[in-house]
């Protein structure tokens, strides 16, 4: 029977050969995230399902990420019972407050690989689909179930595939790509579906450009976001991980899926305007928009290649002095290399604030945090009211490159022409 990726993958992982969209399936979980935010109900819930022991203390990865270093006691709290959890049962994958975001982390170390099952505390655990997996974001209570059984149901879900073609036009990214999409089809327009992403231009996306689509699938109501893996995948996992994998595709003729065709060769950087992520917008209609904080990071666009895009427009230049810019390297392994690059120094000299890796204004609830009525231009994933701070404040969402030229223009700036 013709099978998605999807169905392929939940089909193995519940030991069934044949797995269909809408059938309910048991599946062994083969990798467990949680961090420091929601680490701890799922740590309460576990302890009260009376299970002395995890299933499988090497199946269990926690980071520390949302609020690092702590910022109020309560987060110290938090802290501290996940370092009790992982002495008490052994865990040996734990990334204290030096590593960075847990998107960028697991990756970077290993820990996923193509046909696993992932699933993390935290919605945007989709981006793992970029390496081949079905990853997604459960509950903290589930995650108890998953700490005790190593096992958690799924109603295998339907696949949308974007047929991405066409060549993007200089300083137009994979961030415009899956806004453009988010725009179009809407924050609810694939609703517990797979959100696969394939043509030719996202087989010539980098590892982490393909992060950036998976990423988002959540942000269109998505179960996961998925990257058939390829020369590119097997590239990225050498040195990484030791784990072994099969390669697992999507058979065009499943039943369950359905394609949507999409040209980017007209695309212009796009922006998400408050106060959701579906509010898209050509920059051409926001431009000239003033704006108070640029927050150059996050699990979305907090990578290398992020900070380099954004480098190249800002150096040599400095940030308006109307704004602040923030810029905060997704993982460790970014910060050095970034710094090595000479990254870093081009952000100090612009006048930017450069930050430990960590989730920072992302949230809400840490560092960066926006006040009543000013304005944020983010390379994050949501601007709901209150994402940022205030509920009176705005958060717009763009590419590195457009959140660079805004940075120094000190607004909304199509960085296509700066």
């Amino acid at each position: 029977m013709a099978m998605t990726m999807a169905e392929k993958i939940l089909a193995k992982a519940s030991g069934n050969k044949e797995s269909q969209a809408g059938e309910i399936i048991m599946a062994n979980i083969d990798v467990a995230m949680t961090h420091d935010l929601t680490g701890p109900l799922s740590v309460e819930s576990f302890e009260k399902i009376g299970v002395d022991k995890v299933w499988d203390p090497d199946k269990i990865v926690i980071v520390f990420d949302h609020q690092v270093p702590a910022d109020s006691i309560d987060a110290a709290n938090n802290h501290m019972i996940m370092r009790k959890f992982v002495e008490e049962q052994g865990i040996k994958n734990f990334y204290d407050v030096r590593e960075g975001v847990c998107h960028q982390v697991l990756p970077e170390k290993g820990h996923v690989v193509p046909g696993e099952v992932v699933v993390g505390t935290d919605s945007h655990t989709c981006t793992h689909g970029a390496l081949g997996a079905f990853a997604t974001g459960i509950g903290s209570t589930d995650m108890a179930m998953v700490f005790a059984t190593g096992k958690l149901w799924f109603k295998v879900p339907e696949t949308i595939k974007f047929d991405i073609t066409g060549k993007l036009q200089d300083n137009v990214f994979a961030k415009d790509v899956v806004l453009n999409i988010i725009g179009n089809i809407g924050a609810d327009g694939a609703t517990y579906k797979a959100c696969e992403f394939g043509g030719e231009t996202t087989r010539n996306m980098s590892i982490s450009d393909r992060m950036v689509l998976c990423n988002m699938a959540i942000e269109m109501g998505g179960k996961t976001g998925l990257v058939e893996p390829d020369q590119k995948t097997i590239n990225y996992l050498k040195g990484r991980s030791t784990k072994s994998y099969e390669i697992i595709k999507t058979d065009n003729h499943a039943p369950s899926l359905e394609t949507i065709h999409i040209n980017v060769n007209e695309l212009e950087p796009q922006i998400a305007c408050p106060h959701n992520v579906d509010n898209v917008k050509p920059v051409s209609e926001v431009e000239g928009t003033p704006i108070d904080q640029v927050f150059l990071g996050s699990c979305t666009n907090g990578r290398l290649s992020d900070l380099r895009t954004a480098a190249k427009i800002i150096k040599g230049k400095e940030v308006s002095k109307n704004i602040r810019m923030l810029v905060i390297p997704a993982s460790r392994e970014v910060y050095t290399k970034a710094m090595d690059e000479g990254l870093l120094r081009t952000f100090v000299d612009s006048g930017a604030l450069v930050c430990n890796p960590c989730c920072g204004p992302c949230l809400g609830g840490h560092i960066g945090l926006v006040g009543p009525g000013e304005v944020s231009l983010s390379t994050s994933n949501r601007n709901f009211k209150g994402r940022q701070g205030s509920p009176d404040a705005e958060v717009y969402l763009s590419s590195a490159a457009v959140a660079a030229a805004s940075a120094i223009k000190g607004k909304i700036t199509d960085p296509r022409v700066i």
